[in-house]
């Protein structure tokens, strides 16, 4: 009798370990689904990223949106143009580098330590004045106005003014498209330098006769007018079908692949809230649309 009482407690003890060693695995496993170990960490961390004014616009934008998303994230969004995009990130100074141009187009930079991420694709045309009087002109007559063989738009269909160009810093990118796609490599005059796609825009908006060069992002408004090339309208289109000459990728680089708050911000800046979205509103074109594609001696093909 005593046997079977000894048994009984033994098991009743055996059993009761049983369902402590349950209960315990059980709250081990809630523990580390509650503290978020499965979902990572909370993202964190800080980045500049410069280069391309073409570019600011859409990467402050994305920006602002990833830091609401993101709280413990800081993201510094500068210009200054390509070259220093380019060159601020290959010396490591920033995170990520923008430009409108390939690395291997600027002279210096090691575009081999470098990383591209295409992100968008910007469309660029000639911007006058809208007092000039005229929405249209010939690529010939174009190379002729910003190199000074014409020097009054009266000669190109528009009112009897002289022309005052504004032009970019040897560093732009936007420049640098500008010159090989639209005047077929030629070297322009003397006139305004500046670099801010802001201030062109400002000052060809209150110079008369004056023209100069900007993204299709920055065509929001009445203030300056865009120039079909000719008979070729610059519209998203036509950029993507090929059609207008005049366009470049948006690049992203960083130096080696990217990781952490960096990694996280390229990805969003590929994700369908930007592509589908934001890249319209701001004027862009989502690569995945483009019918044609370039590489970086400029050739151009067919998909």
């Amino acid at each position: 009798m005593k046997s079977l009482k000894k048994i009984s407690l033994l098991m009743t003890i055996v059993a009761l370990m049983l369902f402590a060693a349950a209960c315990a695995g059980g709250a081990k496993k809630d523990t580390t689904k509650d503290t978020g170990d499965k979902a990572g960490k909370e993202l964190s961390g800080s980045l500049v990223v410069s280069g391309s004014s073409a570019m600011q616009p859409l990467v402050a934008a994305a920006a602002e949106e990833f830091m609401a998303n993101n709280p413990k994230v800081d993201i510094q969004v500068n210009a200054g143009g390509s070259g220093t995009g380019l060159s601020q990130v290959a010396e490591g100074s920033v995170q990520i580098g923008n430009s409108d141009v390939f690395a291997e187009e600027k002279q210096g930079i090691p575009a081999d330590q470098l990383v591209d991420h295409k992100v968008a694709v910007v469309g660029i045309t000639a911007a006058v004045n809208p007092g000039v009087g005229i929405k249209d002109i010939s690529k010939e007559n174009l190379i002729k106005v910003f190199t000074g063989k014409i020097t009054n738009w009266k000669d190109v269909g528009g009112k009897d003014q002289k022309i005052v160009l504004v032009n970019r810093p040897d560093a732009s990118g936007t420049r640098a498209v500008f010159n090989k796609f639209a005047l077929d490599g030629a070297t322009p005059a003397e006139g305004i330098t500046e670099d801010s796609s802001n201030t062109v825009k400002k000052i060809v908006n209150e110079t008369a006769g004056a023209v100069g060069y900007l993204a299709f992002s920055y065509f929001t408004d009445d203030k300056v007018t865009p120039l079909s090339i000719d008979g070729v309208e610059p519209t998203d289109e036509n950029v993507q079908s090929g059609k207008f000459p005049v366009w470049a990728y948006e690049h992203s680089y960083t130096k080696g692949e990217p990781s952490g708050a960096t990694k996280a911000f390229l990805d969003y800046l590929m994700s369908a809230d930007v592509q589908n979205k934001l890249l319209k509103e701001q004027g862009y074109l989502p690569v995945t649309k483009m019918k044609v594609e370039r590489d970086a001696k400029g050739n151009q093909t067919n998909k």
